[in-house]
């Protein structure tokens, strides 16, 4: 599966997409859409709902059903089911049929209440979907122009031959990384917080074959046929050819490019029955930005825990949060308003994109992150003085074997009196466990005892006739006679 979970759409959303069937309305798809076009969500369609196709089939233009009641505007890969451009992905609309989509000029997706959802904002005269997957709005004239089309606002995806430029940024669908281009370089960019972005991956133009010319305009890059991401300037010779595995070996699949959930670029390649991973920009999972989740520690080929290692990730996240108020006071093992997790032996991912200062110890390096209101931990190496402060929340550090490494973290009062309240509370259970354990054994040894003296009793009565024993009656004897004592 290629598309996952999003903070603007479930994860089960992102299910749906590669599991559902492809439903098309009674009517045919058309090949065009012209002015006073109009149609609605079908209630009886499950998954997708096609309104145009381009001339090969390939690829369909419709309303995409997600979570049962709600739809985007796609255009899906109809062999495989999958979304290859989404237009209205930060707001969905209700699967209704007071849901329009239009044509006026203008793509328009509205509604009665709340009126427009998403326009294109053009004046064209027709919709026509490319054998690529571009969706183009045109005028149709002797030269048709092109005031609109679906290759300048990607989402996640860049398929092959589209052009992908500085004035564009891919996002992943749950809108937590996004790519972009420098002036030489492919970044990728995390966004734990508002305000803050992680630049965490960087791909910069080796220029082996042309050279980027200062003041010669943005750069540009395109998925390539041949199976190669190349950057470009100017003309058709790349600045740089970042390789897939099937370069240079005559695929005649379709290629594409994701931002996947995780933070990672991959490449596919369709072979006629699925998507084969033919790239991936970062190799080892512990390289990106949160592989296991807030404060949880990644080790290359053995997986995650958790940095406090008297804690065990459940369900996918260790037991801490990030402080309210990260300004702390100089001394002691709890600030203001957070306390204070150490841990040796951890080293921060991508750390050569990372600012640093030098400091001559570990506790100036503390110190610097304690007093800082903006800073949610340190990593100091004892060897080179190096002092990393994470200006973002923590997510998953690296193990290391160097103990010289040492991690200073800040973590909510309210994980530790959490971890205090859970402990107690279980030895209370413990205790009380063992309590009821107790009673029991003494009530069974009570009644085994009761059980054993009635046994007893019942053997004497029947030697004796009835009698009662008394304390010197002869129990190895066979005769009935008591043994009188004077």
């Amino acid at each position: 599966m290629l598309i996952r979970s999003t903070s603007h759409l479930p994860a089960i959303l992102f299910l749906l997409f590669a599991a559902a069937s492809l439903v098309c309305s009674s009517t045919p798809p058309a090949q065009e859409l012209l002015r006073g076009f109009t149609a609605t969500p079908d209630p009886s369609v499950s998954s997708f709902q096609s309104l145009l196709q381009d001339s090969t089939g390939n690829f369909s233009l419709g309303f995409l059903r997600l979570n049962s009641n709600q739809l985007a505007l796609a255009v899906l890969h109809v062999p495989s089911n999958e979304p290859i451009w989404l237009a209205n992905l930060n707001q969905l609309v209700r699967w209704s049929d007071r849901t329009q989509l239009l044509f006026n000029g203008s793509l328009v997706i509205s509604d009665p209440i709340t009126k427009v959802f998403w326009s294109t904002e053009t004046d064209g005269n027709r919709v026509v979907l490319l054998n690529s997957s571009n969706l183009q709005i045109q005028n149709s004239n002797a030269s048709p122009t092109v005031p609109w089309q679906s290759f300048d606002f990607p989402t996640n995806t860049v398929v092959e031959n589209q052009n992908f430029t500085s004035t564009m940024s891919l996002v992943s669908s749950n809108g937590l990384y996004s790519m972009r281009l420098g002036n030489n370089f492919i970044g990728l960019y995390a966004k734990f917080e508002a305000d803050t972005e992680l630049f965490y991956w960087r791909h910069r133009a080796l220029e082996a074959k042309a050279n980027i010319v200062e003041g010669g305009g943005p750069i540009y890059v395109r998925v390539d046929p041949d199976g190669y991401l190349g950057m470009y300037q100017n003309g058709s010779t790349p600045v740089d050819v970042e390789a897939f595995s099937s370069f240079q070996r005559n695929n005649n699949g379709f290629l594409m490019v994701r931002l996947e959930p995780d933070g990672n670029l991959k490449g596919y390649y369709w072979d006629g029955s699925t998507w084969v991973l033919d790239y991936q920009a970062i190799s080892d999972p512990c390289e990106l930005p949160s592989p296991c989740g807030p404060y949880s520690l990644c080790t290359p080929g053995s997986g995650c825990s958790c940095l406090d290692n008297r804690t065990e990730i459940s369900s996918g996240r260790c037991d801490a949060s990030y402080p309210d108020n990260l300004c702390g006071v100089d001394g002691g093992e709890s600030a203001n308003n957070f306390n204070v997790l150490r841990k040796n032996g951890v080293e921060l991912p991508f750390k050569e994109l990372i600012t640093y200062q030098t400091t001559s110890s570990q506790a100036e390096c503390e110190g610097l992150c304690e007093r800082n209101c903006s800073c949610y931990g340190s990593v100091y190496n004892n060897g080179s003085r190096f002092c990393y402060l994470v200006d973002y929340p923590i997510q998953s550090l690296l193990s290391d074997g160097d103990e010289s490494k040492m991690g200073y973290i800040k973590i909510s009062e309210s994980a530790r009196k959490k971890k205090i309240t859970a402990g107690l509370g279980v030895g209370i259970g413990l205790l009380g466990g063992a309590m009821v354990c107790l009673i029991a054994a003494v009530g069974v040894g009570s009644y085994r005892m009761w059980r054993r003296r009635r046994r007893v009793k019942r053997m004497l009565e029947e030697e004796d006739g009835g009698a009662i024993p008394g304390p010197y009656k002869n129990l190895g004897s066979g005769s009935s006679r008591s043994i009188e004592m004077t």
